[in-house]
């Protein structure tokens, strides 16, 4: 049985600064995305990151350039250095394929931890044995392949509910489909829905967002159990193409891109916070 997800229970996940916050209590998320042939995968998380309410954003990729010249708030490096995060991204804008060993190394290095990943796109297929709490987030196809890898028998045509939760289960990990109806599983067993985003949502690099609001929320609320992190994070992604679309009330709205997502994501946590 799938619980949806409510506008209330995801302002329970937002965190308003008081003053006795600094940075690195208000989230500290690190992010290890996008490629030389998809930089701007990593651009989206890491605007999404600032955008959610992440207090400090370390960059840890190939695409520093282009990271800095949209957000030079970010700390760009080969390394976290000292830096603890309270969440990572990875896999964003990322080919399986092609990755290097050395970016394999450093990858499972990162699923080897205890801190919450947020695992997309070509980071996937190193989840089945990952020791870190996971919040995988695959559209159709990339869950599809997911299956095929783990040798799961999970069909999403008749039974899309059911096919989450059996691999949650088996991968012992946080599931979330995207689509349009987000659904949320864990590995005991809850399923929670979420709906109502707009069909403007189904645009590239929607999903690289949603990555980095992931993350942040869960470095804000590492008390919260990553099924409900998921859920919100998604509520509030497509609360933020609602606005930023103008798909409410009723209205058809308009095109949007992932960016326009992101930059109307402080208008989204303020609505829920008002």
């Amino acid at each position: 049985m799938v619980r949806e997800w409510s506008r209330s229970e995801t302002r329970s996940l937002l965190r308003v600064p008081g003053p006795g916050d600094d940075k690195y209590s208000r989230g500290v998320v690190a992010i290890r995305t996008g490629s030389a042939d998809y930089p701007g995968a990593a651009v989206l998380g890491v605007e999404a990151a600032w955008r959610a309410g992440a207090g400090y954003v370390r960059y840890v990729g190939t695409a520093a350039d282009a990271v800095l010249a949209r957000r030079p708030e970010t700390v760009a490096g080969p390394d976290i250095g000292r830096t603890r995060p309270g969440a990572w991204v990875v896999g964003s804008g990322t080919d399986a394929g092609r990755r290097t060993a050395e970016e394999e190394r450093a990858l499972r290095e990162i699923l080897a931890g205890d801190v919450p990943v947020v695992v997309d796109a070509g980071a996937l297929d190193l989840a089945p044995g990952a020791a870190a709490p996971l919040i995988l987030t695959p559209h159709a196809g990339e869950f599809r392949r997911l299956c095929e890898r783990i040798r799961a028998d999970a069909d999403l045509d008749r039974d899309r509910e059911g096919a989450v939760a059996a691999i949650a289960a088996r991968l012992g990990q946080t599931v979330l489909l995207k689509g349009s109806r987000t659904l949320v599983a864990d590995p005991d067993g809850e399923v929670l829905g979420v709906g109502d985003a707009p069909g403007w949502l189904a645009a590239a690099g929607t999903g690289d967002v949603l990555a980095g609001v992931i993350a942040a929320l869960a470095a804000a609320n590492p008390g919260r159990a990553p099924v409900e992190v998921a859920a919100s994070a998604a509520w509030l992604h497509g609360h933020a193409a609602r606005l930023a679309s103008g798909a409410q009330d009723g209205a058809s709205g308009h095109p949007i891109v992932a960016l326009d997502v992101a930059e109307a994501l402080p208008r989204a946590i303020a609505d829920l916070l008002s």
